[in-house]
């Protein structure tokens, strides 16, 4: 292989959130990506063998967890308050994986997604580290836009 065909990894800190509604999502963390499928164990009772099949289960989506430093942006609260009141307001949300130069290289599409828990800051006076709030989010499903 070509010193010039090399493909480096992708670095985890050059990423981006748009989420519909709400500006000024500047996010110092963003995890959850993941999905898993249980498998289920099945017999028939005129299975000749004694041992059981597996078949694929339901799918099963992580909620999103979205950290950044306070601001005097309460959009997050307020989107988590009308859900707590049991106006639940769905929104698309994509994390956009950038490349070195801020190109885009990947973008997880996430479906009908909604906060189910808010966190905020930790305080200490003896600290001088920013004051972070948290938005776990659930969801419906991801599409990979571009790979």
């Amino acid at each position: 292989m070509a010193a010039n065909d090399r493909k480096d990894p992708l670095l985890g800190h050059n990423f981006a959130v748009e989420l519909d509604g709400i500006t000024g999502t500047g996010f110092k963390e963003c995890s959850g990506l993941d999905c898993s499928q249980n498998a289920i164990d099945y017999r028939e009772g005129t299975d000749a063998t004694l041992a059981k099949r597996k078949i694929p289960g339901l799918l099963s989506w992580s909620n999103i967890s979205l950290k950044r430093g306070i601001t005097s942006d309460h959009n997050l609260w307020d989107w988590q308050l009308k859900a707590a009141k049991g106006k639940v307001d769905r929104r698309s949300l994509s994390i956009i994986m950038l490349d070195s130069s801020g190109e885009e290289v990947m973008r997880w599409n996430v479906r009908n997604a909604w906060p189910v828990k808010w966190s905020g800051p930790s305080f200490d006076a003896a600290s001088d580290n920013v004051a972070i709030e948290s938005l776990e989010i659930a969801h419906e499903g991801i599409e990979v836009a571009k790979w």
